[in-house]
């Protein structure tokens, strides 16, 4: 159990951020699309350049730890930021259908960039990982998430 305690840490937190290296290295082998989709912003090349730097450093730290919550900052930034500028559901007649089309899939594409923002900001603000020991140990046990002692244990009632 000690090495489950010990990595599964380190495995969530590649599982959380594995996606974006792959996209920068998309951005890479597929510049011309890249540049279309970038188009709507100014300076879409200088943008893309940050993009595939933020994409390719800000895992690395989070996966090793080093200045892993600053990354984690950066990079839930830049989950919102891609998710209002480049995925506006909102804007396709087909969304309010719901129905099977650009607009769910850029739905889709929103919600998946609040999802990871999410799980970036706990990166960024939860102190400590939970082992696994003491997940298995309490398996139905709550946590405060609001007020000062956000992110601490709920006392059972006696």
């Amino acid at each position: 159990m000690t090495l489950i305690n010990d990595y599964a840490p380190l495995l969530l937190r590649f599982c959380l951020v594995v996606l974006f290296p792959f996209s920068a290295l998309d951005k890479i082998l597929n510049w011309d699309s890249a540049m279309k989709q970038a188009a709507s912003v100014p300076f879409p090349s200088g943008m893309l350049m940050v993009s595939i730097v933020v994409e390719f450093v800000a895992p690395v730290c989070i996966v090793t730890g080093w200045h892993d919550r600053l990354a984690a900052f950066v990079l839930g930034g830049f989950c919102v930021i891609t998710a209002v500028l480049f995925h506006q559901f909102w804007r396709f007649a087909d969304f309010w259908r719901f129905k099977e089309g650009e607009g769910l899939q850029h739905f889709w594409e929103f919600l998946k960039n609040f999802g990871l923002a999410g799980g970036l900001g706990l990166i960024m603000l939860v102190p400590r990982t939970l082992s696994v020991s003491e997940a298995l140990e309490h398996p139905l046990a709550s946590t405060h998430v609001i007020g000062p002692q956000a992110g601490s244990p709920v006392t059972p009632p006696p």
